[in-house]
């Protein structure tokens, strides 16, 4: 054996993940009950966020969605306003804002959202966690049950719980459906048989599955090994920033107290109870550090300051700090980054705003036939075939026309004469543009086309006419 002594690294945590064995096998982490004031407020305002995220199909304005991401149609209503693939660079400024407001917040505060108001947090621990408490009982409870072989007791709680989990992921999936296709077609697709709605029934069916995998099996590796948003906080964080931490300042050294027994070292106010590292979802010790697998639930803050109460020291132990704070006592949240964060995110809403303002209700779209170059008519005209797309961005009913702006040319529309478009619908369709041969000067000519919203000219539309010059 060798006699050389081990060196303890006290950053070897950081070598593996606190959900894997040494062995690479899963440890299933079972955190045990909590309670507190940040408990009891994270509960009130799951129950607000869940409330709107359950009923934000249902909310309607004037017969129509107020949230809607049919991206099977490419159409997507937010907070009122509708956005189709025209509207594109719409989209991405809207995707700069949220991003850069991530970036932000998470720079000041850290993941505070992950813990507070990510739907994967708050259907974890607010509603499957609390079920599996309510049937299987605390962690050193779940732990004696999962070891024991299938008993009746066993087979009775499992399926219970798999039944109510199923049902929960149920609900989840029709929310999100309803979110896509919108609440009418998820009613139409449920109240008749699948056969009738193949492809809705199977992503229905998927849906359920994804999410009943999530939250009784896959659980916390959805945080730790698929949300890049962990991942980045070594990016966006700084000392400055503010996150669920541990004043080993103050707490160290630790070790347990003895009465009546006075300490040859004094020892810091962490008792070493580990209560904090077994009330956390994703199982690491907080006591280490800022790490990746920290959501900022807060578990740890409401088991420590129970546990300072109870011998007697302050409270705050483990607490909403930076390291700043921990260390110098200071803190700073307006730093440099800050606020070319701030100045940036202020100038993409100034332009979001300004697009949206400017944004034409109508969109349309004129190309030439493909495959065609010019038709000579019996009567001596020459015309040629164009398609067209209008998209009606409003939600109500427009009559649209097209129009040269030469006189010479003249439209003529193929099929139906009335181009009137419903609220929120689009409409493909083909016309000539004709003109007398005898005016034909050049074999390829542009032409303005004159685009009318009930009969006003809201647009100039550039195309070009081809066909041969005349002889006379």
């Amino acid at each position: 054996m060798s006699s050389k002594k081990e060196v303890f690294d006290p950053n070897s945590f950081r070598d593996s993940l606190g959900t894997m064995k040494e062995d690479g096998k899963r440890n299933w982490v079972y955190p045990k009950k909590v309670s507190g004031k940040f408990y009891r407020w994270r509960t009130y305002l799951s129950w607000v966020l869940l409330a709107i995220l359950f009923a934000g199909p249902f909310i309607q304005v004037g017969g129509r969605p107020y949230m809607l991401f049919n991206i099977f149609e490419r159409k997507f209503i937010i907070f009122g306003a509708a956005f189709w693939p025209q509207d594109t660079h719409l989209l991405i400024f809207l995707l700069l804002i949220f991003f850069v407001f991530i970036i932000l917040f998470t720079a000041v505060f850290g993941r505070v959202f992950c813990g507070w108001a990510c739907p994967q947090t708050l259907f974890m621990e607010m509603v499957f966690r609390k079920i599996e408490y309510w049937i299987e009982g605390d962690a050193n409870q779940q732990r004696k049950l999962n070891a024991l072989p299938w008993t009746s007791e066993k087979i009775w709680k499992k399926g219970l719980k798999l039944t109510i989990f199923t049902f929960i992921s149920l609900l989840i999936s029709h929310t999100v459906m309803a979110y896509l296709i919108g609440v009418d077609q998820v009613i139409e697709i449920v109240s008749q048989p699948p056969a009738a709605h193949l492809s809705g029934f199977i992503g229905l069916m998927a849906f359920t599955g994804i999410f009943l995998f999530v939250f009784s099996w896959f659980r916390e590796q959805a945080c730790i090994v698929v949300c890049p948003y962990g991942r980045l906080q070594g990016v966006l964080l700084d000392a400055n920033s503010i996150n669920v931490t541990y004043d080993h300042v103050r707490g160290e050294p630790r070790g347990m107290i003895r009465k009546n027994k006075i300490e040859e070292t004094p020892k810091g106010d962490c008792v070493d109870c580990s209560l904090c590292v077994q009330v956390c979802p994703t199982g690491i010790d907080i006591r280490n550090g800022v790490q990746m697998e920290c959501v900022n639930c807060t578990a740890c803050i409401d088991v420590c300051d129970d546990v300072m109460i109870k011998v007697d020291r302050p409270t705050g132990l483990i607490r909403y700090a930076s390291d700043n704070s921990v260390l110098k006592q200071t803190q700073k949240l307006l730093t440099t980054r800050v606020k070319i964060y701030s100045v940036l995110l202020v100038i993409l809403m100034g332009a979001f705003v300004a697009l949206i303002a400017t944004r034409d209700d109508l969109g349309a779209t004129v190309t030439r036939f493909r495959g065609m170059t010019y038709q000579a008519r019996d009567t001596g005209e020459i015309s040629n075939l164009y398609e067209m797309s209008f998209i009606n961005k409003t939600f109500d009913q427009q009559l649209v026309e097209l129009q040269a702006e030469d006189p010479s040319y003249q439209v003529e529309v193929v099929g139906d004469q009335n181009w009137t478009l419903a609220g929120q619908s689009k409409f493909d369709g083909r016309f000539f543009i004709v003109k007398d041969q005898k005016m034909v000067s050049v074999n390829q000519d542009d032409v303005v086309l004159l685009l009318l919203q009930n009969g006003e000219v809201i647009d100039k539309i550039k195309t070009s006419f081809v066909g041969p010059i005349s002889k006379e």
